[in-house]
């Protein structure tokens, strides 16, 4: 085969896996271009067995649960604690033993938005069941924000169509809940179902952010999702609250003289 043929075979996107003879074979071939896919294609079974290790260790909790006989274990994030502006939200996902998901991992370390959907996608499609919950700004300012936060857990965790026999939930737990449960710090970069979890409330938090920025353009909702950043902070002194800030917030109140 030609080098360019070669690379087709092995390096496109419906590429053949090689085996260790084929692999060995490229190495040692006289074509330095030969040699080059060689490179590439162990770089990227290195790459895959780094990837499948860190997922069975995102799995250490879930496994240690399932040899214990706990069959639906479901994980539990929030996200949008921090905003000034919009609902906070939670998810709630009981995925399949042994599930291993390629890049799942803490939203907050994936910045880029087409990836966490991409990602969100396969989770909902792989998932035993999912469900996300929210809590709205009147109820934030009503009862404060962590226990919103916790009001958007539950109601993600009663939204599941499988009733879970165990949580897992990133720090925290959920108070008088009828089932086992277990708060892990960092728990959404230490758990594959926290992970997931952590995943679907963020995209589903965006997207309405995102359809507030159609209704009250003005303040940039699309660009900073209502958190502090200077831009909204400007806005916010300029316009004053929208009807989606949330008004117990120091900095909303700070800005606008609000009692």
């Amino acid at each position: 085969m030609s080098v360019n043929e070669l690379r087709k075979y092995f390096l496109s996107g419906g590429a053949v896996l090689p085996t260790d003879e084929i692999l060995i074979a490229l190495e040692n071939d006289s074509r330095a271009g030969a040699r080059q896919i060689a490179q590439t294609l162990r770089r990227r079974r290195e790459n895959e067995i780094k990837e499948d290790e860190r997922l069975e260790s995102l799995l250490c909790f879930e496994k240690a649960l399932w040899n214990e006989g706990f069959r639906n274990v479901a994980g539990v994030d929030e996200a949008g604690m921090g905003p000034l502006a919009g609902p906070v939200f939670a998810a709630a996902v009981i995925l399949p033993q042994g599930c291993k998901i390629s890049g799942l991992d803490d939203s907050k370390k994936i910045p880029h938005r087409s990836k966490r959907e991409e990602l969100e996608d396969r989770i909902k499609k792989r998932a035993h069941c999912w469900a996300v919950g929210h809590a709205e700004v009147e109820e934030i300012d009503r009862v404060n924000i962590y226990q919103a936060g916790l009001l958007a857990m539950r109601r993600a965790v009663e939204g599941l169509n499988i009733r879970p026999d165990y949580l897992l939930l990133d720090s925290r737990v959920i108070p008088e809940y009828s089932c086992p449960q277990r708060g892990i710090i960092h728990g959404d970069a230490l758990s594959m179902s926290i992970a997931a979890a952590s995943i679907l409330a963020k995209t589903c938090r965006d997207r309405v952010m995102l359809e507030m920025d159609a209704i009250y353009p003005e303040y940039g909702f699309a660009a900073h999702k209502g958190y502090p950043t200077p831009e909204h902070l400007a806005a916010l002194q300029r316009l004053g609250p929208s009807p989606i800030h949330r008004l117990s917030y120091a900095p909303v109140i700070r800005l606008n003289g609000i009692k």
